[in-house]
């Protein structure tokens, strides 16, 4: 069995300020040790479930936030950018049966603990069809075009309210209760460790019952950008359509197709910073 681990900062226990998810301070150098030791737990559940090889993903940031010397050696580090999967990338690799994500966060506009989606100086809504989607549904239907399903999700309790419906068969645990965008109530390091190598292990063990997640045929996106100097910018593409001032649209062939159109995006908002 083989099975690919998403690892993000923010719902990893005892993350809740911008500070502790951007690089060059002392909050991020101890934020970034316990999303590598999130990471491990999970590699840990994985194997106790009987896998014979496992993936880790780093998909905070600049996607090179984890010391890899810090990670358990069993397991294969994905790194850097860019990189047309993004937060799945390895998911394609023959053989993945299950993603199992890690420290996630609700999405963008939502009340969870540092709630974003991709991007937040850029994007306050994406919606796939009628389904408005932060990062785990983007990336599960991405790993759903894949075949596989999302088995397991760490993070907050507001993450897990709007992924739960997506993802009925997955494990979820919650690391920390949102009480505001910078606050909240946390599980000890060690205890959001131990829970999270039992539901990897849970949930791994019941794989069985779960589906991938699957959008079917063209997919049309709708962006909320975070300002009208947005959008302008988005649409310098000829195939976005605008339609008010910070609402876009665009049609494309397969939610790879769309995420990596958003990412792209996503690169592109960096002029304006």
């Amino acid at each position: 069995m083989k099975v690919l681990i998403s690892t993000d900062i923010e719902g990893v226990a005892g993350v809740y300020h911008h500070e502790q998810t951007r690089a060059g301070n002392p909050e991020y150098e101890r934020a970034r040790l316990l999303m590598a030791q999130e990471a491990n737990a999970a590699i840990a559940g994985a194997f106790d479930a009987g896998a014979t090889e496992v993936l880790v993903n780093d998909s905070h940031g600049g996607f090179r936030n984890m010391p890899p010397d810090v990670l358990d050696a069993r397991a294969r580090v994905v790194q850097g950018k860019p990189r047309y999967l993004s937060m799945v990338a390895g998911v394609e690799e023959e053989g993945v049966e299950a993603v199992c994500m890690v420290g996630y966060h609700s999405r963008s506009q939502g009340r969870g603990i540092l709630a974003h989606t991709i991007n937040s100086f850029a994007f306050a809504s994406i919606r796939l069809g009628e389904h408005e989607l932060g990062e785990a549904g983007l990336y599960g239907a991405l790993a759903g075009e894949y075949g596989v399903p999302v088995v397991m999700g760490s993070g907050d309790d507001v993450f897990i309210d709007e992924n739960r419906a997506l993802f009925p068969h997955a494990t979820f645990v919650e690391t920390k209760k949102a009480t505001g965008f910078n606050s909240g109530v946390s599980l000890s390091p060690e205890a959001s460790r131990r829970a999270i190598r039992a539901g990897v292990a849970a949930a791994l063990a019941a794989r069985g019952n779960a589906s991938p997640l699957v959008f079917e045929g063209p997919q049309v996106v709708t962006l909320r950008t975070q300002s009208p100097m947005m959008a302008d910018l988005f649409c310098q593409w000829p195939m976005f359509e605008r339609v008010d001032g910070v609402t876009l649209r665009f049609t494309a062939d397969t939610v790879e197709a769309a995420v990596r159109m958003l990412n792209c995006c996503s690169a592109m908002s960096s002029m304006l910073r």
